[in-house]
């Protein structure tokens, strides 16, 4: 007994002295630093005068500046000068006012789902969040072997991170041909044929991240036969609405063919990059049903996992867009900004492909530059002329070559142009 009581004592002394805890987490390994912000951390740190940044995927205007929409400006104003507004919590699935008003600009108004109560609509902490608990609602719900999705090669890398958190394994499909620097279109009906039938496919709705090739409308509707003749699920990735086209409209075609032809489908929506409202995390997740009581279903299932997750979503973000999406006057300024940030990439598009093809004469074809879409380019270029022009020319863009065209303005694309012309010709 004495032996004992020592014993306890000792064990005592070890857990005041700090000896012994419950966990030391030694042996937690070290994850790797995410590409994108350790790119932008050493764009930060670097002292080189002419350096730039063409790795993050933000807007930034001619004289390489954060933009904030002239229209978010005057909704901000609004809103803060509303006596009646408070900071209570929203709804569990969100301001009920900005998930129809999101579910609208994205479907469409008269579009069949919406006036017939079959989407159900939940604001999420942007589009990563929109990924997330739909990839959390499938795992839960959806019947289909393996619980798989399939993704494009390359892809978006967070959705290489988010469906394992939930139990869903990865695997993707040929999307991008790198000897056309194009869609490998081909190869990608014939992995839409050859997976099992109920398959989930995750496809970008518009402008692709990271290539910035996009299907044609023609090749759209031949992705759309295939997937309801093998009865595939569709998870539709929409953070770049507007951005392709500078047409809310044009760029939302795809994911309205699709329901018009009734594909099984689900859309993550994003408001950071249309709207700059980069922090404020506002997004959604809008899931199509065949009727409005399967709709309720729906919405009940996702009620309980967003309360799990993170209770109730946060209300400035979807007050600015509620407005501006709910406010005529203040939509078409909207869709002005969008045209503006559009057409300054477009812009920088057609100046770099006239830089390298007429100017530079640099090696190689540079069409694809132009027929790319939205805020993002593969330029084609191998991994070690992009770490040349990295380290000599102190120009920030990722391994595999891909640019953010928003990085590039007046200022600086002859030097990026240059800097990409020598690194072909091994002269960097």
């Amino acid at each position: 007994m004495a032996a004992r009581l020592t014993q306890v004592k000792n064990h005592l002394q070890s857990i005041m002295s700090g000896t012994i805890t419950a966990e030391k987490w030694d042996e937690v390994p070290l994850a790797p630093p995410d590409a994108i912000f350790k790119l932008t951390a050493a764009y930060k740190a670097d002292t080189y005068p002419q350096k730039v940044n063409l790795g993050v995927g933000a807007y930034r205007d001619d004289d390489n500046k954060p933009w904030v929409l002239p229209v978010v400006k005057k909704a901000t104003e609004i809103l803060v000068n509303d006596p009646a507004l408070d900071h209570e919590y929203l709804p569990i699935t969100g301001l009920p006012e900005y998930t129809s008003a999101a579910a609208r600009l994205i479907f469409g108004a008269d579009s069949p789902a919406v006036t017939e109560d079959r989407i159900t609509s939940v604001q999420t902490i942007s589009g990563t969040g929109a990924n997330h608990l739909g990839a959390l609602f499938l795992s839960r719900f959806y019947h289909w072997n393996g619980k798989r999705v399939y993704v494009s090669d390359p892809t978006w890398v967070n959705h290489h991170q988010i469906f394992p958190l939930v139990g869903v394994e990865v695997s993707t499909y040929p999307y991008y041909d790198p000897k056309t620097i194009g869609l490998a279109f081909e190869p990608y009906l014939d992995a839409l044929k050859s997976a099992p039938p109920r398959s989930v496919f995750l496809i970008h709705a518009c402008a692709h991240n990271p290539t910035g090739v996009d299907p044609t409308r023609e090749q759209w509707s031949k992705i759309a036969d295939v997937m309801l003749e093998k009865g595939h699920f569709v998870f539709f990735d929409s953070a770049y609405q507007g951005f392709a086209s500078g047409d809310l409209d044009n760029d939302a075609w795809a994911v309205r063919e699709f329901v018009r032809r009734d594909v099984p489908l689900l859309v993550c929506q994003s408001f950071a990059k249309n709207a700059g409202l980069y922090g404020e995390r506002v997004g959604a997740l809008h899931v199509v049903s065949p009727s409005k009581e399967s709709a309720t279903r729906v919405k009940s299932q996702l009620s309980v996992l967003a309360r799990s997750e993170i209770s109730n979503p946060p209300a400035h973000g979807a007050r600015l867009v509620s407005l501006i999406l709910n406010t005529p006057e203040l939509f078409e300024a909207w869709k002005e900004d969008i045209r503006t940030m559009a057409g300054r990439i477009i812009e920088m598009r057609k100046e770099l492909h006239r830089l390298l093809s007429e100017e530079l004469k640099t090696p190689g074809n540079w069409d694809h530059i132009l027929n790319q879409i939205g805020m993002f380019s593969f330029t084609g270029i191998n991994p070690s002329q992009s770490q040349a022009i990295v380290e000599k020319a102190h120009i920030y863009l990722t391994q595999n070559g891909r640019i953010s065209m928003a990085g590039l303005n007046s200022h600086n694309i002859r030097y990026f142009a240059e800097s990409l012309d020598k690194a072909v010709r091994g002269m960097l």
